[in-house]
């Protein structure tokens, strides 16, 4: 049933075609961050062929979706009038269903559904009633709701306490491309670049394919970077702002949260969150961040221990993160800027930071490179405050094994064999020893290194127990 011009998204496709030939009416979810491409799977996976589709519009109040899902329904050969409400609007699909009589599965798609439901729209408690009324007793319907706004879908249909709670058959959440996937995609494109170059491009744009759909083969890597960013007239110049304002309603307040995330590397515990951005400590917060960590534009990752009061968040998304570090409020650069800045010590200093993220995102592909694929193991990160008797000490990514083994990983992006000196292997030792005298661990720790070329061979290198190179991160995990 899928098209061959989907790149991954296996699991996903396998998923939606069990839901198609199952025997029973099925309710599924699909969301993921805005740009991932959740209805291009679905039009692929079903040929574009739905027996209803509608698309919601953020610019439109109740009487403009109305009218919307008027036309759509009239093309398909209805003929009811233009529906003064949503119960309405559903009671006609439900008539328009009823009519056909082709023994066939029907696959009704609504796209963007979380624009659907305007401030007292009535669209809610319509569709809760139409399902549970009609849809969820057919034998013949699949009902694929999707959009970007995740916090919506998953407040209003996953974790809905209503006429829809525990009513969902299948929720499908679309991850970005993997590091693999993003050089299938580019090679679908005919573009032939370095795994270092994608590696850097994914630290960009991450493995959302609109972005990367962008980008041109004909020139170099840094020049597609200065044409999405820099030049006048730049195709990405306006896309932070209108994400934000398409995906939040409040969008001033969460990206003053990100912009408060991304001054520090390791992120903010929430008490310095609301210190830094004068924000009151309340649940409108709680459910911002929440809000932005089910949309994947922040993590929320434990303090080692699992302590949940020492709990950080750190901003993740990359193309939030690049935008705010060169892009925002700097005009009148160089249109040539990133083509000019290889030697540049604030790109070498996002790289090596922007790195430890991606290393985050691809951890799968690390456990399996370091043989602990199928070991239960907890990712964190941990650090201890200066005092009169100590420097502090930061360790990124702490892979805590259930053999009781504890992997510290250290994450470095170079262009060359990384090479351990006197100062580096010093500040390892201490942060070991420091992690160890405040932690009081008694489990094995093992240094592990990863890198984009590997670590050079000296009288440092030889604690290390384990690397990983950026052609491991580019492994298919499965």
């Amino acid at each position: 049933m899928a098209s061959k011009l989907i790149i991954g998204r296996k699991k996903e496709i396998r998923q939606l075609e069990n839901c198609y030939a199952s025997q029973e009416s099925q309710l599924v979810i699909l969301y993921g961050r805005r740009r991932v491409g959740k209805t291009f799977l679905v039009n692929q996976t079903f040929g574009g062929q739905f027996t209803f589709k509608l698309v919601g519009d953020y610019t439109l109040k109740k009487d403009g979706q109305l009218n919307n899902f008027h036309e759509e329904l009239r093309r398909k050969g209805g003929t009811a009038p233009v529906p003064k409400d949503w119960q309405e609007a559903f009671y006609q699909l439900r008539d328009y269903l009823d009519g056909l009589d082709d023994g066939k599965k029907h696959v009704v798609f609504f796209d963007e559904m979380p624009w659907l439901d305007n401030h007292k729209s009535g669209f809610l408690a319509a569709f809760e009633y139409f399902w549970n009324s009609y849809g969820s007793s057919k034998d013949d319907l699949l009902f694929i709701v999707c959009g970007s706004a995740t916090s919506w879908l998953v407040e209003n249909i996953d974790h809905n306490r209503g006429g829809l709670f525990n009513r969902q058959n299948l929720r499908i959440y679309l991850e970005p491309f993997t590091l693999r996937e993003t050089e299938l995609f580019l090679a679908s494109k005919s573009i032939s670049w370095s795994r270092y170059d994608i590696c850097e491009c994914y630290m960009i744009l991450g493995g959302i394919p609109y972005y990367l759909n962008m980008l041109d083969g004909g020139i170099p890597f840094s020049a597609n970077i200065d044409r999405l960013f820099f030049e006048k007239h730049a195709l990405l110049w306006d896309e932070f702002d209108h994400l934000y304002k398409t995906l939040f309603s409040n969008s001033d307040s969460y990206i003053k949260i990100v912009e408060a995330l991304s001054s520090r590397r390791i992120g903010l515990s929430r008490k310095e969150l609301v210190e830094k951005t004068k924000m009151s400590d309340n649940t409108q917060l709680s459910k911002m961040l929440k809000n932005l960590v089910d949309s994947g534009f922040v993590r929320e990752y434990p303090f080692y221990g699992n302590k949940k009061r020492l709990a950080m968040y750190q901003l993740s998304d990359y193309f939030t993160m690049f935008f705010l570090r060169f892009v925002r409020g700097k005009p009148g650069l160089d249109e040539r800027f990133w083509s000019n800045s290889l030697d540049n010590p604030a790109r070498k200093a996002w790289a090596g930071l922007t790195f430890e993220q991606l290393c985050k995102d691809h951890i799968r592909q690390i456990k399996r490179k370091i043989g602990i694929a199928g070991v239960l193991s907890s990712e964190s990160s941990w650090f201890v405050q200066a005092d009169e008797d100590h420097d502090g000490a930061q360790i990124d990514m702490l892979i805590d094994r259930r053999d009781r083994v504890i992997n510290v990983c250290e994450m470095k992006f170079a262009g060359d064999e990384y090479v351990i000196d006197k100062d580096c292997d010093a500040d390892i030792r201490r942060k070991i020893s420091r992690f160890t005298e405040v932690t009081g661990t008694r489990k094995a720790l093992q240094l592990t290194f990863i890198t984009t070329y590997g670590v050079k061979l000296n009288m440092y290198s030889q604690r290390i127990s384990s690397q990983v190179t950026l052609d491991d991160l580019f492994a298919d995990p499965e």
